[in-house]
């Protein structure tokens, strides 16, 4: 499908799941002409940590590096597989005519301007979740990529995951019943700071503490979640209610240590999510429940457990009834879902290659990205004004 034939609409489904080793390479064979050269613009953790897998990858190259920390660039201009160029500006790297497109991982106030400047300079556009802040920016990032011919791909990069896609079939072929419940944690215990060598660079290494330029643990960490369960719904809260507060870290940050979401859909669906700085137990989770049973996700495996009646087999005296039967699942002992894949990253990059080689549009786009985007921002609408945001 390419971008001409293209109608994007709320119901769009997964790609088709593949299990075989071939679906495992980032090596596929490529033309001379398909090489993508790729600028990173932003090189913190999230940037120049995936170097190495765009190093991994057959037909994408490294050939630039932009961020406004010197200490940060270098570093990452030291991990490139062939000799990089370092930019200060990101401007300066969008007018390098040599580059294809961008990756953009600089802080979530500032994904907007770059993006929208990135598509100007004529480069493909790899936008770091969350897409964008506020609601204004989304609709004119999502106008100006619509009169593109560019791709853009947003990093929600479980959307890629071929476990997940696997999982989301699952879902939607009626392997669970009738959905009824998504419970989505992120839970960590640690203060979620980045040392600071320089108190003068605070704001700029510890932003995601600060309301001017970040969404907080809602926009960094539940934004995944929120994505997969759009995904999986194909539709859109109608409602969303949340607290939050700045309850156990008292050291001057403005975003909230602790979130608590519910998100009411159309179809009467639940959804809730919670993050936790002071709490690790089960670190990252998704749990949906059907009527025939529930799927549990973590970030690579998948397992499955049947309501009981769902599936029985027979186990001869069970609780002293001869021929009774009885659900192992039901009992804590889930089956696990195995799917090949790779790192959900990686396959992300892989897909962000394929889609501008071929012409198509990512499975996480700029719609997909959109919503998720907006969904984002109605949460923190609803915790720091404390009621209840609809979806007009």
């Amino acid at each position: 499908m390419n971008r001409r034939n293209f109608v994007l609409n709320s119901s769009l489904t997964g790609v088709a799941i593949i299990t075989g080793t071939s679906a495992l390479t980032a090596s596929n064979v490529l033309g001379a002409n398909d090489k993508v050269n790729i600028g990173i613009i932003g090189t913190g953790d999230r940037g120049s940590g995936l170097i190495p897998f765009l190093n991994d990858i057959d037909g994408i190259e490294v050939i630039a590096c932009c961020d406004i920390l010197a200490f940060r660039l270098e570093k990452a201009l030291s991990q490139t597989r062939i000799k990089a160029k370092g930019y200060s500006n990101y401007k300066d790297l969008l007018s390098n005519k040599d580059i294809d497109a961008v990756l953009i991982a600089t802080p979530f106030s500032t994904h907007a301007q770059i993006a929208l400047d990135a598509l100007d300079a004529g480069k493909h556009v790899y936008c770091e979740k969350t897409m964008v802040k506020g609601l204004k920016p989304i609709h004119t990032l999502i106008k100006k990529v619509d009169q593109s011919n560019k791709i853009f791909q947003t990093g929600h990069q479980y959307h890629s995951s071929r476990l997940y896609n696997e999982v989301v079939n699952m879902i939607k072929g009626g392997e669970i019943g009738a959905i009824s419940l998504f419970e989505c944690q992120w839970n960590r215990n640690g203060n979620w700071r980045r040392p600071v060598s320089n108190p003068s660079l605070e704001r700029q290494i510890n932003w995601r503490m600060y309301k001017e330029f970040s969404g907080g643990l809602t926009a960094e960490l539940s934004s995944h979640q929120i994505d997969f369960v759009h995904w999986v719904l194909g539709e859109n809260p109608k409602d969303i209610r949340g607290v939050g507060g700045i309850d156990f870290w008292k050291d001057g940050r403005e975003t909230f240590d602790n979130t608590h979401l519910i998100y009411n859909y159309p179809s009467g669906v639940k959804a809730t999510f919670t993050c936790l700085t002071n709490n690790a137990l089960g670190d990252y989770q998704i749990k949906v429940h059907g009527s025939k049973g529930t799927i549990l996700l973590d970030y690579q495996k998948a397992w499955l457990y049947y309501e009981k009646g769902v599936k029985l087999k027979k186990l001869g005296n069970v609780d002293g009834v001869s021929g009774a039967t009885a659900n192992p699942q039901e009992q804590g002992k889930g089956v696990e879902i195995k799917v090949s894949h790779l790192d959900p990253s990686k396959q992300a990059l892989v897909d962000f290659r394929n889609s501008i080689i071929n012409n198509t549009i990512p499975i996480s786009n700029v719609r997909t990205g959109g919503n998720t985007a907006k969904a984002v921002q109605l949460s923190l609408n609803a915790m720091y004004q404390n009621n209840i945001q609809n979806w007009q």
